[in-house]
């Protein structure tokens, strides 16, 4: 037998520092980008793990930047390990999975980010009973108590959870499509990005089915239910038919339960009969489908400026819409004009277009009259249309109005494009109320409307405020006084983008 000799240990050479030596890893997994903690770790073995980690294609910071995603810890101690990451204070900390190793070895083991799961978390630990609670920054239910700016920080969310609305719309399902639209409204107010299920657990307005649409999108980089839809017959074709001016989902439904599938077997159907408002929207499609961009809504403001003060040059023309709220693209232009002394404004939009047609501009016009009457308020039931006087218009836009030419489809030699222009025209004492509701966003206006329903006992819309408690209307000169009375605080409209 024999016996291997015993030799005594030898201690290993000390190696060079790791980082001194270039490395040139593959990185696979972009959205991941891991920090682990050195403390209860060791360097050495934070070491060994980095460069494991490194080699598997992700993305491991040597120090805990606002950039971190996953944070890895041996420390079992979940209050030192909080304290000590509230210290290092990175912004996104709320946003950010605290993981056990445990995460790391499956992650490392499948060869990609495995899923997080309530087992991996290292949660903030209870105030024990007695211990002061610290104060957390909750999320309001209503969007009018959110500023919500262009910055979404969440678009891969409320990317997919706007396809999910849409879809139930077209089909009449108010609840969910409403649920979902909630859902995009809070995840669009959120200052930081959402990066693992576990941070939406205190969030407003998110039930199973939208958590659910998240955790896919974290764990998958997509939601196959969206995918699905977008790839839907019935989908494509309600999205497709909608795109017309003048078409909306009953519409839509009816054609598609024919049979038919594309314009062409719409406009080669002659049992079908289109209004003058289809027609048009069908002459115009390629333009008014194009996005309007900021430089052309200016120039309109221009156009329809100077034809509302050849009328009555005391008037007040106010943008509305997306644009007020600072978007750089809407789908149609919204202008709100009155006159300053009550009753004038009856004759001002039938002037108004007269003047776009003596310009030879006007290609459209669906004017609509008002039918406003002060004496059938306060209306306890919503109607989704005012009935202050209005016009839907098309007008021919020239190229050389526009600062930087138009946003036209490559190869349009035409020189001009047609772009949608709605006006509206309250009596002056209504101009507050129909500004704000004009302005948006439609989920601001939504919250708006069941904020001061719920929490105040008023009826708001885009005549009137009236308090049921003490049975009096009240009045306002400006969006401000309107907020003053619910007793909430003044958002500009770049903070109503929910």
């Amino acid at each position: 037998m024999f016996h291997t000799p015993i030799v005594p240990f030898a201690r290993k050479r000390s190696r060079p520092v790791e980082a001194a030596v270039p490395r040139h890893d593959v990185v696979k997994f972009k959205d991941v980008r891991l920090y682990l903690v050195e403390r209860k770790m060791g360097r050495s073995r934070r070491n060994f793990l980095t460069q494991l980690a490194r080699s598997k294609g992700f993305i491991v910071d040597d120090n805990l930047s606002d950039e971190v995603t996953h944070v890895v810890s041996e420390d079992s101690q979940a209050s030192s390990l909080w304290k000590w990451l509230k210290e290092c204070a990175p912004k996104n900390l709320p946003g950010v999975n605290v993981l056990d190793i445990s995460w790391f070895t499956d992650s490392m083991r499948e060869g990609r980010p495995v899923a997080v799961e309530t087992k991996h978390l290292i949660q903030i630990p209870l105030p024990t009973q007695g211990s002061p609670l610290t104060p957390v920054a909750t999320v309001s239910r209503y969007a009018c108590q959110r500023r919500t700016t262009l910055e979404n920080h969440n678009k891969k969310f409320t990317d997919a959870f706007e396809v999910l609305a849409e879809s139930y719309e077209f089909n009449n399902m108010e609840g969910p499509c409403l649920a979902f639209r909630r859902a995009t409204s809070v995840l669009k107010s959120l200052p930081w990005a959402v990066r693992c299920l576990g941070a939406t657990q205190d969030l407003p307005c998110l039930g199973q089915h939208t958590k659910k649409v998240i955790e896919e999108v974290l764990q998958c980089g997509r939601s196959f239910e969206v995918e699905e839809l977008l790839s839907d017959e019935r989908y494509q074709t309600f999205k497709l038919f909608t795109s017309v001016f003048g078409v909306g989902p009953k519409t839509a439904e009816k054609w598609f339960c024919r049979g038919l599938r594309s314009f062409s077997d719409i406009l080669t159907d002659h049992s079908i009969h289109l209004n003058r408002m289809q027609q048009s929207g069908f002459l115009h499609h390629g333009d008014i489908s194009r996005a309007v961009s900021a430089a052309e809504a200016g120039s309109l403001r221009r156009v329809i400026d100077g034809a509302v003060h050849c009328v009555t040059p005391a008037a007040t023309v106010a943008l509305t819409g997306g644009f007020h709220r600072g978007k750089e693209f809407g789908h149609d232009v919204d202008f709100i004009v009155t006159t300053p002394e009550l009753g004038e404004e009856e004759s001002l939009l039938p002037n108004v277009i007269d003047e776009l047609k003596k310009q030879g501009i006007l290609l459209y016009c669906n004017y609509q009259a008002s039918t406003f009457d002060m004496r059938k308020l306060p209306n306890h039931h919503f109607e989704a249309m005012d009935n202050f006087a209005k016009c839907f218009l098309i007008l021919r836009l020239e190229s050389s109005q526009v600062e930087g030419g138009l946003h036209c489809a490559e190869g349009d030699i035409r020189g001009w494009r047609a772009v949608r222009v709605d006006l509206v025209s309250p009596p002056v004492d209504r101009y507050a109320f129909a500004l704000l509701g004009w302005t948006g966003s439609r989920q601001f206006e939504r919250d708006l409307r069941r904020f001061a329903q719920v929490e105040r006992g008023m009826i708001l819309d885009n005549h009137a405020l009236y308090d049921k408690k003490k049975k009096e209307f009240l009045a306002a000169s400006t969006e401000k006084d309107i907020f003053a009375h619910l007793g909430l605080e003044y958002m500009e409209p770049w903070q109503r983008n929910a």
